[in-house]
């Protein structure tokens, strides 16, 4: 370091005098000469263009150039754009030629001989005539070196329309159509020259946001689980016998107690259906699909998880206001329906503490899946179970003495849960880093800490690890040992995707295998793609193509690659509508696309195209529009597979296949998630025979 201190002030007091400067600035442009122009990219958009001409054996340093590895020696090329309101620079600079590396005993140098073309695009922001000012700095040398001071210049750009504007008017069209005159309103501003529309003329789609009929079953069974699962809680079990008790003697005759708890079950189930239709409105159809990308949200969900798993883990208790839960309590005394409805809020209110986590990651899990009615659906299956049993022990009061008693295995119930909803956060991290590439989460690390997880849960059952507000595990009965060792048994079984292997129980949940950080390529070998002696089609178009499930089928994610690839292979396409936060998709790649009958016709029949309606992934300003078919502004990939969808297909549901030829026109009508491989066979057959 203290030789290198030494080169830079020799360097300094050779070349830091006046009247070497004097000589360079009166001498640079006879080795050098510099061009600017303007050049379009459309309608909002330019690059300013810096054209340099060298002459021969000189050269100027590359703005990659790095003093630092040379001895403190060589000044990059660097341009500096003024600020204005008027206008602004989008991107980095653009060096339009590879650098030429040089090494010797001062170090490491990139530099620029000959000629080379600078680019900065710049977005405007206004539609008034504006003079784009900048400075740049180089240095020039050949056997001595040149150094100009810094130089100015500027370009004038007349006729281009500000982005500001067209997203005014995208702003207008959105409340234009929250307001009703949608048709009027939009036809003026595209009159105007928006960017809403080109025509004025929108095929008329309907959303549909609904999932399959049985995947809103199994969100039913989620909530009927989690559900079952509140029962298990200290707030919930002590509840039951005191409720039924209470209804056995208040109840002049048994068929009164029987029908007044029937009516407590109903308004249990009234109670928490409403809260899940609430939560249904207020997101809307696509604001349940957005939930699963929306990197605010997920990142919010997070949070909550990791909340309710503390809370669960015995940090704090949550607990509803008291005032609330005192004037619920006040109201059931009133008797009659109304009494008996407020008896049932009462019991929400109060057992909240330990419901309330379940509840949230119940809506969180069912809002996210994307189905428009799946947080009333989930919060009827967790009613119906809670409900169940105070209405079934009122009718038989007899099977109140076959519960087991109160007692410190409930407080365990809720240490496992905590430690659930610890692994549980990990997916709404998971999601966010697939939507966004960021490729920090990967498969290997989120499975590890799955592992780390089950192993605790299985230590902490035995009785190996305690909290603060545990009891003591004097005896271990069968159904804790048994318990333990189901944690113990999918740790182990969770160790192999460590290395690659599928682990088909967590799919939809844990990244998928090409998410990894070197693809599993250390591991799947020889993957069925070998780029020997294949077509040249292939060989040109490869590079479009992204290897998916076990790396052994390839995918394109641009449609129009995927069609003029189809185009000369002779091949159809399978458009395949899914997403990085569909479990469905996940499990379709997973099972159905490498089953022995499937797999074949894939790889070697038909052209892949896998649109991601919750990519995130930006586009160009100059390609937003206001969609009708998504009720919002195009401005990610993901939102213009989600309008490409609904508007050809009406529906906006994940997976979703359909067979086309390469002119897009369809070969099959759509299907959605289908285990059954036979049935997807034909469903792939019947296209190509088409």
């Amino acid at each position: 370091m203290i030789i290198r201190f030494f080169q830079f002030l020799f360097f300094i007091l050779v070349f830091g005098s006046s009247t070497y400067y004097s000589q360079a600035q009166e001498s640079f442009s006879d080795y050098i000469d510099w061009s600017f122009s303007l050049e379009k990219k459309d309608a909002s958009h330019a690059y300013v263009v810096a054209k340099a001409n060298i002459v021969k054996d000189w050269h100027i340093y590359s703005i990659y150039h790095n003093p630092e590895k040379a001895s403190f020696t060589g000044i990059p090329t660097s341009f500096v754009f003024k600020t204005s309101k008027l206008y602004r620079t989008v991107g980095t600079l653009i060096e339009g030629k590879k650098a030429i590396t040089h090494k010797d005993d001062l170090g490491t140098s990139l530099y620029i001989e000959n000629s080379v073309v600078y680019k900065q695009e710049i977005e405007f922001l206004s539609n008034q005539p504006v003079e784009i000012k900048f400075t740049y700095n180089f240095q020039l040398c050949a056997v001595q070196c040149l150094m100009p001071t810094e130089q100015e210049g500027s370009l004038k750009a007349v006729g281009y329309v500000g982005v500001t504007s067209d997203e005014l008017r995208v702003t207008e069209v959105v409340a234009a159509v929250k307001t009703g005159d949608s048709i009027d309103k939009e036809k003026e501003i595209n009159s105007q020259g928006g960017i809403a529309s080109k025509n004025g003329n929108h095929k008329k789609a309907v959303v549909k946001a609904s999932k399959p009929k049985d995947a809103l079953w199994l969100v039913f069974f989620k909530g009927f689980g989690g559900g079952l699962i509140a029962l298990l809680t200290p707030c919930v079990f002590p509840m039951i016998p005191m409720t039924v008790t209470f209804f056995t003697k208040r109840s002049k005759t048994r068929i009164k107690g029987i029908l007044n708890a029937l009516l407590y079950g109903v308004s249990i189930i009234v109670i928490y259906v409403s809260l899940g239709l609430v939560i249904t409105a207020l997101l809307g159809p696509t604001g349940l699909n957005d939930l699963s990308t929306n990197v605010w949200m997920n990142l919010i969900f997070f949070g909550i998880f990791i909340f309710f798993a503390v809370s669960f883990l015995g940090a704090f208790e949550i607990r509803m206001p008291n005032s609330w839960v005192n004037k619920a309590d006040g109201n059931a005394d009133k008797g009659g329906l109304i009494g008996i409805f407020f008896m049932a809020f009462t019991l929400s209110l109060v057992s909240f503490s330990c419901t309330g986590p379940i509840i949230g990651t119940l809506l969180v899990d069912s809002a996210a899946d994307g189905a428009l009615l799946a947080p009333a659906i989930g919060m009827g299956g967790f009613a119906v179970a809670l409900a169940l049993p105070f209405t079934l022990f009122a009718i038989f009061p007899g099977w109140l003495n076959s519960l087991p008693q109160s007692g410190g295995w409930l407080n365990s119930v809720k240490v496992v849960l905590g430690l659930l909803e610890l692994a549980l956060a990990l997916k709404f991290l998971s999601g966010i880093d697939l939507a966004y590439h960021w490729g920090i989460l990967t498969r290997e690390l989120f499975v590890a800490i799955w592992i780390v997880i089950f192993f605790v849960i299985g230590f902490y059952l035995l009785g190996k690890l305690k909290f603060s507000h545990d009891s003591n595990v004097e005896r271990l009965t069968v159904t804790r040992f048994m318990f333990a060792l189901s944690a113990f048994i999918f740790a182990v079984y969770l160790l192999p995707g460590m290395w690659g292997a599928p682990l088909r129980l967590i799919d939809g949940v844990a990244p998928p295998r090409t998410h990894s950080e070197d693809n599993f390529r250390f591991v799947k070998g020889e993957s069925g793609n070998s780029e020997v002696n294949l077509s040249e089609n292939f060989k040109k178009f490869r590079p479009f193509m992204h290897e998916v499930a076990d790396g052994s089928l390839l995918t394109f994610h641009d449609l129009d690659k995927a069609k003029e690839y189809a185009r000369l292979e002779g091949k159809p396409l399978l458009l395949d509508f899914t997403g990085h936060n569909c479990p469905n998709c996940r499990r379709t790649e997973s099972t159905v696309w490498l089953n022995e009958a499937v797999h074949p016709i894939l790889k070697d029949e038909v052209v892949i195209v896998s649109l991601y309606v919750d990519d995130r992934q930006q586009l160009p300003k100059s390609q937003w529009k206001y969609s009708k078919a998504i009720q919002g502004v195009i401005k990610t990939v993901g939102n213009k597979w989600s309008d490409y969808q609904v508007t050809h297909y009406g529906q906006l549901s994940q997976p979703l296949y359909v067979m086309i030829d390469a002119d897009g026109k369809d070969l099959t009508e759509a299907i959605g998630y289908e285990p059954n491989v036979e049935v997807y066979k034909r469903f792939l057959l019947k296209g190509l025979k088409k």
